[in-house]
């Protein structure tokens, strides 16, 4: 049975497959051309989606992470992680410094305990959205194997639930070149959620 939302939303489309509670949603334009607003609505349609595929983890964070604290105030493209819809939550030890975003970190690194949650999905060439995977990074104590990559732990699970095997020398790689916010990122300017 085919469902589409109201047009005051502007944006996805539901097609719920008989018998089923998946929802696949997809994007009325190119990924480029997302307004605000419809990407606002395209989370909407695939948040519950991406958030119980990741809830089959064994991952505790994986069923935690969406009472962290937000960092934006919605998905949004920033270069890294395949140019993809991103959004960053951060666990009680870290979110107020996160929410500073500071660029420098080098002298101020974010506390030990720190975890940063970054939910991922896509619009590919169809417009057609697609879930993608649960990225965490866990701020870890000096010493040891994560020393070569900031003192960060990166870890990956996939939209259902498996855990993805990963380098943690690629995700630093890529990371490494925001080291005046200590490896992390942040997200564009304008949907920032800040503390002051």
């Amino acid at each position: 049975m085919r469902k589409l939302l109201s047009k005051a939303a502007l944006t996805a489309a539901v097609f719920f497959v008989s018998g089923s509670a998946y929802a696949a949603c997809t994007s009325p334009v190119a990924k480029d051309d997302l307004t605000n607003e419809q990407v606002d609505a395209i989370y909407e349609c695939i948040k519950e989606d991406l958030r119980a595929g990741y809830a089959k983890s064994d991952n505790p964070w994986a069923k935690e992470y969406p009472t962290w604290g937000a960092t934006a105030t919605r998905p949004a493209a920033p270069g890294v992680h395949g140019n993809r819809l991103l959004n960053t939550f951060v666990n009680e030890i870290g979110h107020a410094e996160y929410v500073k975003f500071s660029d420098e970190r080098e002298e101020n690194p974010m506390p030990v305990g720190s975890v940063l949650a970054k939910e991922v999905f896509a619009v590919n060439k169809k417009q057609e959205v697609k879930k993608g995977q649960l990225f965490f990074m866990e701020k870890v104590a000096a010493g040891g194997e994560a020393d070569k990559y900031g003192n960060w732990v990166y870890s990956v699970i996939k939209s259902s639930g498996k855990p993805q095997k990963i380098s943690q020398k690629f995700c630093h790689d890529c990371h490494v070149n925001y080291d005046d916010q200590d490896s992390m990122g942040y997200p564009d300017e304008d949907v920032r959620i800040t503390s002051e």
